[in-house]
């Protein structure tokens, strides 16, 4: 059941992942024999509106794939978790987004992508989704998509006045323009880095990372740190809230899921620390099971589950 918040508009990419269980991550030139292979609906865009829907949200998602199995079966599958695809675009004649991720028993891993269709999502085609923007509670956006459409979207929230959620993965140094348009922000500690410049990355930098990007006029900063929870900076609050511990299968889409919780709870007005507590919650439970949008879990579970 849905939760009383407002739309969510999720814009990214939508994947299709390949994921072979490895004793552990090969290094360069070496080859590994791994266990299985599994075929899951995966993209970082794709799985933030899977974990967003799951977590009680009323997703939109704007995407692109082709017309192939890959694409034509991940919009079946978002159907069946309620999100709403009436603007996701259909591009014939090249394939959809892969993703190539090695998983390792620790529950590590490694990914490589093939963005296919992902690319062909274009600045026109947020134009033509105004009208979903409209009235949201939240636009979520990372960066898998071209930046340019990254711009678009955030231009477009900032002139509707819906709070931009920005999830700066795969890391990348990033405009000002956009910086300055984004009301939160989600790096991890390396994505943290890149965006600010900082070389070395120890426990007096990330309070200082946190510091520069919400000095460019970011309300919310919040740096993923994985198991130990994230660094929070608003005009609240700063400092380390911690997470939640639990035995490690598969990491592939803990900060998808967590983002995507993070802007269900914020849609509906959650103070931004409970909202955190509970994108946390949605996230620990992920990393318990295989898959991407497999792994996430849902509203009932993220309230309930015994950590």
């Amino acid at each position: 059941m849905k939760n009383q918040s407002k739309k969510i508009i999720v814009v990214g990419s939508s994947n299709t992942d390949m994921v072979v269980k490895v004793p552990h991550i090969p290094a360069p030139g070496e080859t590994v024999m791994g266990s299985e292979l599994l075929t899951i609906p995966g993209g970082k865009g794709a799985n933030q509106a899977v974990g967003a829907a799951r977590a009680g949200g009323d997703v939109v998602f704007i995407a692109c794939v082709s017309d192939d199995t890959f694409g034509t079966g991940s919009i079946e599958n978002y159907k069946k978790d309620g999100i709403d695809t009436s603007f996701i675009k259909v591009e014939p004649g090249m394939h959809s987004g892969v993703a190539l991720i090695n998983v390792a028993a620790d529950g590590e891993n490694s990914i490589a992508v093939a963005p296919g269709a992902n690319s062909h999502l274009l600045p026109g085609d947020i134009a033509k989704a105004k009208d979903a923007f409209a009235g949201a509670g939240a636009v979520l956006v990372q960066l898998e998509i071209p930046l340019e459409t990254v711009l678009e979207v955030a231009r477009l929230a900032s002139e509707l006045n819906v709070p931009l959620i920005l999830n700066p993965a795969p890391g990348a140094k990033l405009p000002a323009e956009l910086l300055k348009l984004v009301s939160v922000i989600t790096p991890n500690e390396t994505e943290a880095a890149l965006l600010t410049g900082t070389q070395e990355i120890d426990e007096d930098s990330i309070p200082a990372m946190a510091r520069e990007l919400y000095d460019i006029g970011i309300e919310t900063v919040i740096i993923t740190l994985g198991s130990k929870g994230v660094y929070l900076l608003n005009s609240d609050f700063q400092g380390v809230i911690r997470g939640y511990t639990v035995k490690a299968v598969d990491t592939t889409a803990a900060g998808d899921v967590f983002n995507g919780a993070l802007a269900a709870a914020l849609s509906e007005n959650k103070p931004v620390r409970k909202a955190i507590d509970f994108a946390q919650r949605a996230a620990a439970i992920s990393v318990t099971r295989m898959g991407a949008q497999p792994s996430a879990p849902w509203l009932d579970e993220i309230n309930k589950y015994e950590f």
